[in-house]
């Protein structure tokens, strides 16, 4: 398959979603170890869906991640909101392949969107939100320079336990690009 490094990070790069590529996230969303993370973890991912769903959204400012070494798809990022008014925008990720869990793949994927982010779409504020059980997910964030602004208290209900949402966001002075060599 073709992708093309759009923002190169090194060790990983973010590259326009190729659609040929459905049948691999199908897999990775109905994966329950990945989709507890997510905010799909109720909806029924089929390929068809799947397909559809990347159509609309490689329209946008999204991107698949991938190893640079082997060019493999390994997961996905992107901007799910923008408001190019107010500089701001609200970004998710996720590594479908656990074998890149914990080895530094995601914050490194963020900190490629949060430059595409800051230096291309001039934005000045972004934003995302995850579940307090995250903590590996809150570590990358927190590595990448996302601060905490907030709790939804118990506004999640997963696994039959309730647990807080947690918003955090960056501004652009809190960002600094450190390209890999």
């Amino acid at each position: 398959m073709a992708y093309y490094k759009k923002i190169d990070g090194g060790k990983c790069y973010l590259s326009p979603i190729n659609l040929e590529d459905s049948d691999l996230y199908t897999g990775w969303l109905n994966d329950p170890e990945v989709f507890r993370f997510l905010n799909l973890a109720t909806v029924n991912i089929t390929p068809e869906g799947e397909r559809q769903a990347l159509s609309l959204i490689s329209q946008q400012h999204n991107y698949g991640i991938l190893d640079s070494v082997e060019d493999k798809l390994i997961g996905i990022c992107g901007f799910i909101t923008l408001d190019q008014l107010n500089q701001s925008g609200e970004c998710g990720i996720f590594i479908g392949e656990k074998g890149y869990w914990n080895r530094g793949y995601g914050s490194r994927a963020l900190e490629c969107l949060l430059y595409y982010g800051f230096e291309y779409l001039n934005l000045h504020n972004i934003m995302l939100q995850v579940y307090d059980f995250n903590e590996r997910g809150i570590g990358c964030y927190k590595k990448c320079g996302f601060k905490e602004q907030g709790h939804r208290r118990e506004a999640l209900l997963r696994e039959g336990k309730r647990w807080d949402i947690i918003q955090m966001d960056i501004i652009r002075d809190e960002f600094s690009w450190q390209p890999e060599k």
